[in-house]
């Protein structure tokens, strides 16, 4: 969760360094229940390891002797243990933080010392350990919040810290606060400072109406010491909260959606290439040569007739031709 150490003295403890939460829902039985057995097993494993240790570490003959350590090991376990566990981890025991839990004021703030030891002094003689746990489960499921009877005498509850997110709805504004504080400056407005401001904006109601007011004129101040800019005459602490706060949302927004708005539309065009030096001008082409003369072929000489020769047998005629002899 978000840190809100600047904010531990002036909130009285609603919004502390470690931003306990006007946000965050009550446990119920099933829960605390379950936690509280991770607990149990840690505590009696933790109870049965000391005690082997020190038999073995140092051999006590004397009985009594041996009986008050033993008393001095389950009171440093059974008590010292959970009183230790959520004084420093600020209302988380071994079993809560496993289970997402926690111990905070009535008031919503963080718990300290006396209210540890008071609860673990109610869980060890009442809720726990000499009832079995009867008292913790009656007086839990009588309580609306869960309370079991050491959370009643030390003023305290468990919580949910792992709930899903909760949507918180703008607040109305009166047109003039808009209009107000679309001119203060922000800059000075811390996340933390901002945080404890809707929270106190979302759970106004729920708180006692003193204890509501007392912390809108503390949150009023802070605010005003921040951000330069005080309410205006008869402002009430309320109006000039949800102004600021809603005044440094839209500015978020805006700023968002304008950085959303240039992703999509993508980077500017790409300006154009520098114009190509003109080419140099190609040379002239050469002329082509002549082709080669080629030699002629000699012509064939013509074929020469052979010479007649007259034949040296006398020719005879067709059987048919005969007859006719040519006149000499």
């Amino acid at each position: 969760m978000t840190s809100t150490h600047t904010l531990e003295v002036d909130v009285s403890g609603l919004v502390t360094g470690e931003a306990v939460a006007l946000d965050l829902r009550p446990a119920r039985l099933p829960s605390r229940a379950l936690s509280m057995v991770i607990d149990l097993a840690a505590q009696v494993a933790l109870l049965l390891l000391m005690v082997w240790l020190v038999s073995v570490a140092i051999p006590v003959e004397d009985g009594a002797l041996g009986a008050a350590l033993t008393l001095s090991i389950v009171v440093l376990v059974v008590i010292g243990w959970p009183v230790a566990w959520e004084t420093l981890s600020h209302g988380r025991s071994l079993g809560k933080l496993a289970l997402g839990l926690r111990v905070v004021r009535d008031d919503g703030g963080p718990i300290r010392f006396r209210h540890a030891l008071v609860r673990a002094l109610l869980g060890f003689f009442v809720d726990f350990w000499t009832t079995l746990g009867c008292g913790a489960v009656f007086s839990s499921m009588a309580s609306t919040t869960g309370k079991r009877l050491g959370d009643m005498a030390a003023g305290t509850f468990v919580v949910r810290e792992r709930t899903p997110g909760v949507r918180h709805l703008p607040l109305p504004l009166h047109p003039a606060a808009s209009a107000w504080a679309t001119g203060i400056e922000l800059s000075g407005l811390t996340d933390e400072l901002a945080l404890a401001i809707r929270q106190y904006l979302s759970r106004r109601g729920e708180l006692d109406p003193m204890v509501a007011a007392a912390l809108g004129e503390r949150l009023m101040v802070d605010t005003a010491q921040r951000i330069g800019v005080g309410p205006p005459f008869g402002m009430h602490p309320v109006v000039y909260l949800a102004a600021v706060l809603a005044e440094r949302q839209r500015r978020d927004w805006e700023r968002h959606t304008a950085a959303a708005t240039r992703g999509f539309a993508g980077s500017p065009p790409p300006s154009p290439p520098p114009p190509m030096p003109p080419a140099a001008p190609a040379p002239p082409p050469a002329p082509a040569a002549a082709p080669a003369s080629t030699p002629t072929p000699a012509p064939a000489p013509a074929p020469t007739p052979a010479p007649f020769v007259p034949p040296t047998t006398p020719v005879v005629p067709p059987p048919g031709e005969r007859g006719f002899t040519p006149p000499s």
